[in-house]
This record gives structure tokens, sequence and C-alpha cells, in this order.
């Protein structure tokens, strides 16, 4: 490839010392402007009947336009010296990976619905505890099956349909039910190794699932204690009757404990998934009543669900490589050097950058593969390991995917129970808590050292 007679290959234009310009990062402004503004237009001010505003205007197209305007900056290069760019990018074995994983994932988690492995496991858990713990117990049994499955959404769309009948036969609020399971869900999907957020923190930062895991582990699971126990004196002041009992099978819950023991021992990601999707086909069309064909449109389904992960995935990873040959990332890592002293500024700025990534696009998994390149370079900036660098992306970008109105967890969610996700806000105890409890470990990480976590 030539620019101006001189031949440049992959590595030249990459490695070149750019200049920071703030202008590089127009893509990301032009795609917050088209998806962001559609969002609240079509959600708040000339909403659609019956279609979610923040899901009428198509993340990937937002992005496909974000796109061309990378394409269009920087006239330095040639557009064959940016097509180069862009396939370094997508080719980076990080996100190689990462595709590959969200296709077992999402054969997995079409499966698993399919069979009735899910509602077995939250029905299981819901006939051994007392009615007056329902509102923790759904807390509960929330945070285990989105760590089996590894999908906050898909875990809400199983247990809101359960946890709107204990509401009515307990006589609970609805929105505090609707809190509980959203915040369960985001715990799981924060820490599960099959979790697509977990999958991109991990794999961009170029870190184990297990030391990710044990780094989030000390920030989240103290958050989760002191939510079980404000959701534990919530129930214990209500007046609440006895729950209808429910029906499941053991041997269609088996699959998903087995993965997440598997996940825990630091079994391979892709050994875990294979072993879970072969469990629920012997399961499922021996239990569950799929046939054959059946298992395979399951599990076809789920995959497809996750084409549009995937083709954001490459089109983030290619405008993230333009942006940084355009000197964008350069100049917001200066920003942050001039404005955030030292290791917990660092720190701040990753979980801020992925907090607002997370605003911007309504999705953690989009927020975390857009923030990720520029974090990287922030936790090298800053030496600050990259199994942190990690936690806090997943962990910043359920915080606040656990909380905004317009987000899918809370849309998905009001629309089965019922009610308005703005009336779930106060509810949504978990995400409060972990915010503070993050807010702490950063700040102990600056005043201790970066393995403050490790402590």
């Amino acid at each position: 490839m030539s620019n101006n007679g001189n031949t440049l290959n992959n590595e030249d234009i990459l490695n070149t010392k750019v200049k920071p310009s703030f202008a590089a990062i127009l893509p990301i402004l032009v795609f917050l402007v088209i998806y962001l503004g559609n969002g609240l237009y079509f959600e708040y001010v000339n909403p659609v009947e019956g279609k979610m505003g923040f899901y009428i205007t198509s993340v990937v197209v937002s992005f496909g336009i974000a796109l061309i305007v990378a394409f269009i900056q920087n006239r330095r290069l040639s557009f064959d010296e940016k097509i180069a760019v862009c396939a370094k990018g997508i080719g980076d074995s990080n996100i190689t990976i990462m595709l590959l994983i969200f296709l077992l994932a999402g054969a997995f988690s079409g499966l698993a619905s399919a069979t009735g492995g899910a509602v077995s496991v939250a029905n299981m858990m819901l006939n051994v505890i007392p009615a007056n713990f329902s509102v923790p117990g759904l807390f509960l049994i929330a945070c285990l099956i989105s760590m089996a499955m590894g999908t906050s959404v898909g875990t809400i769309s199983v247990l809101s349909p359960i946890a709107l009948t204990v509401a009515q036969n307990g006589g609970i609020s609805v929105p505090l039910c609707a809190g509980a399971v959203i915040g369960g869900a985001m715990f799981g999907d924060n820490l599960s190794f099959i979790s697509d957020t977990t999958i991109a923190a991990t794999k961009t930062q170029g870190v184990e699932m297990k030391d990710k895991f044990l780094t989030n582990l000390k920030i989240v699971l103290p958050a989760a204690a002191v939510t079980f126990i404000i959701m534990l004196f919530v129930s214990l002041n209500s007046e609440i009757s006895v729950v209808h009992k429910y029906d499941f099978s053991f041997f269609l819950a088996f699959p998903y404990f087995l993965v997440f023991i598997l996940a825990l021992m630091g079994i391979n990601v892709f050994i875990v998934l294979i072993v879970g999707i072969i469990l629920f086909l012997f399961t499922g069309m021996g239990l569950g009543g799929l046939s054959y064909a059946a298992s395979f449109e399951a599990m076809g389904a789920g995959t497809n669900s996750m084409f549009e992960t995937m083709i954001v995935t490459v089109l983030v990873a290619s405008i993230s490589s333009l942006i940084k040959v355009n000197g964008g990332f350069a100049a917001i890592l200066n920003y942050i050097r001039r404005n955030f002293n030292e290791r917990r500024g660092g720190m701040a700025g990753i979980a801020l950058l992925t907090s607002l990534m997370d605003i911007s696009t309504a999705n953690n998994t989009v927020a975390i593969v857009t923030a990720a390149p520029l974090a990287r370079d922030i936790s090298r900036e800053y030496g600050i390991s990259g199994k942190i660098t990690a936690s806090l992306l997943d962990t910043s970008s359920c915080i606040v995917q656990g909380i905004i109105p317009y987000g899918a967890q809370l849309l998905v969610a009001a629309s089965i129970m019922q009610i308005s996700s703005m009336s779930i806000l106060p509810y949504l105890f978990y995400s409060y808590v972990l915010a503070v409890f993050v807010t702490v470990t950063i700040w102990r990480a600056g005043k201790n050292g970066s393995e403050a976590l490790n402590s």
C-alpha cells in the first residue's frame, strides 16, 4: 500500500508516533448523536407505540455511520492503508477469541432456555425459600442464574414472570421484586465466566478470566452481601403471604450447576460451554421434550441473538484502530494525565470512561469494547494491572447498565411485570451499593498501591 510513493506495512502504520488530536474522536461523537439522540427522542419525545425508543435506531447502523466518518478523517493515509488499520484491529487474537466464544455462549443460552433448565433452577430455589425471604431470595436466585447463564437480560426474562407471580401472591411491591431480579442479574453478569461482558473485559486486556473473577469478587461480594441485608430488612418489615410452590426438574437444572462448578474451577471457557451444550442436548431431548430438530433450532436462535454483538465488536475494533492511528486516544490519554493524578486518577478515569460509554450506548458489552483500547493504554501509563482494569471495565459498565431506565434490563423487566422502568429506580439497591464499593476501592488503591485489590 502506498502513500505519496512510500510503502507502509500494517506495523508501520500502527506503530508510527501519532499527534494527539481530539478531532479524531469525532466518530464517537457522531455515534452518540445518532444513537443516544434518537433513543432519547423516540423514548421520551415522540414514542413509537409498542417499541422501545433505544432500539428503534440500530446500534450497528449507528456504528456503521461512525466508521464512515472515521474513514473520511486523516487524509495522510490512503483508503487502502485505513483498511489495513481496520484489518489489524479486527484480526487481533483477543477479538477472534471473543467472536468464537460469543457463538458458543449464544448456542448454550438458546438451548438452555428451550429445555426449561433456567426455569427449573428458579423454581427449585423458590421452593426452599420461606415466604418472608422472597425478595432477598429472588435476588439470590438471580445472582446464581445469571452467573450460570452469562446474560443479565436472559436472567431477567426468565425470572420476571416468576417474580411478578411472587409479588402478586405475596402482596409484595412489584417494583421491589423487579429491583431484586435486576440487581441479581447484574451481579451474575459481572462475574459469570460465559458473560459477554466478562469475555470482552478479559480478552481486550489480555488477562485470565479466573484472575479477573477473583479481583471482581472482592468488590462485588461485599456489595451483594450489603444488598442482601437491605432486602432482608425490607422483607421482614413487610406483610407477606405464602407464595405458591413451583414444579421443577433437578435433571434439567443440573447442567447449569455443572457449568458453574467447571467455570469456578478455571476450566477453559470453550470446554465449559461445549460441555454445557452437550448436557443440555441430552437432558433437553431426554427430559425436556425437545426434538432433535428443535434442539438445533434453539441453538441457532441463540447464536443469531449474538450476531449484533459480534458485528458491533468488529465495527468497534475498526473504529478504535482508526481513532488510535488518528491520535484520538493519545489526546484523551493526555487529558487524563493532566486532570487525573497518579494511579488513583487512572483507575477513576477508566471507570468514568466506561460509565459514559454505557450511558451513551445502553449496552454494557458495547461500552466495554469501545472503552477497552483506551483503558489498556491508561493502565499501562499508570501501572495498573490488567486484571484490575478488566474488573473496572466490567463492574463500571454493569453498574450503569443496571440503573439507566432506557437500558434493555430495566425495559424488559418493566414490560414483563407491567410497570414503568422509572418506578424500579428506587429499588436498584445492588447497583447503588456497588457504585459505593467501587468508589471506595479506587480510593484505597490510590492510597495503598496498584495491588490494593489483591490485599
